[in-house]
Order: structure tokens, then C-alpha cells, then sequence
């Protein structure tokens, strides 16, 4: 086989490997960027763990002359590291919960009047 072909056959193999790896990337930045709004350090750093193995497999599809898998999981992993902390201040500003607002009123409330029981009488009493 030439070289050409051993080419093109890497090539069509790597190529989807990229794209996949691309798509694992993207999915742990999402993870890193909701684990950055709420604060949770730890689960962050897996993620981005997550992610460079994932920026690892789309940079196969560089074999193939694709670039795009790399540079979407770079431009995911940026986007994260910046609305993360981003979400979080605004997450921050907003109040806990509402406070509860007591009215007072001036009049009496009316009473409450119940039913009276229903005592059912069997016909043999009559």
C-alpha cells in the first residue's frame, strides 16, 4: 500500500475520533462552567481534567487537515473559564428568597361556624 493510502485511510479514521473528542470537550467545559457558577472547586478541576483529554482526541483530526474540533473545544473551554465566574456573581446578587410581608388588619375576622354532626337513625328504630 502507498503512503497516500495509508494516508487516507488514517485519515478517515482520525477524522471521526477528532470530532468525538470535540464533542467531550465541549461537554466537560459545560460541566467546568456550571461547576465554576456554583462554586464547586473541585468538580471544576476534574472537568478541565475531562477536557484535556478530550482537547487531546480532536487534535487527531488534525491528521486530516480538520482544525475546527480543536478550536471549537479551545473556544468552549474559554467561554467557560469566563461565564463561570461570571454566572456566579450574578448567582451572588440575587437575593436568597423573598421575605415574607405580614399585613395587619383592623378588623375582627368572623367566626367560624362548623356543621353540625349528621346522626343517622336506623329505620328499625322508629
Amino acid at each position: 500500500m502507498s503512503s497516500i493510502g495509508v494516508l487516507r485511510d488514517l485519515a478517515g479514521f482520525f477524522l471521526p475520533v477528532g470530532f468525538v473528542g470535540a464533542a467531550i470537550a465541549v461537554l466537560c467545559a459545560l460541566v467546568a462552567l456550571i461547576a465554576l457558577a456554583r462554586a464547586a472547586a473541585g468538580l471544576a478541576g476534574g472537568a478541565v481534567g475531562c477536557w484535556i483529554v478530550g482537547a487531546m482526541l480532536s487534535l487527531t483530526a488534525g491528521f486530516a487537515g480538520e482544525w475546527m474540533p480543536l478550536i471549537a473545544s479551545g473556544i468552549a473551554l474559554v467561554a467557560a473559564l469566563v461565564l463561570g465566574p461570571v454566572v456566579r456573581a450574578v448567582i451572588r446578587r440575587l437575593p436568597a428568597r423573598a421575605e415574607i410581608a405580614f399585613v395587619e388588619s383592623e378588623a375582627e375576622p368572623a367566626a367560624v361556624t362548623r356543621p353540625r354532626p349528621v346522626v343517622l337513625k336506623a329505620a328499625h328504630q322508629r
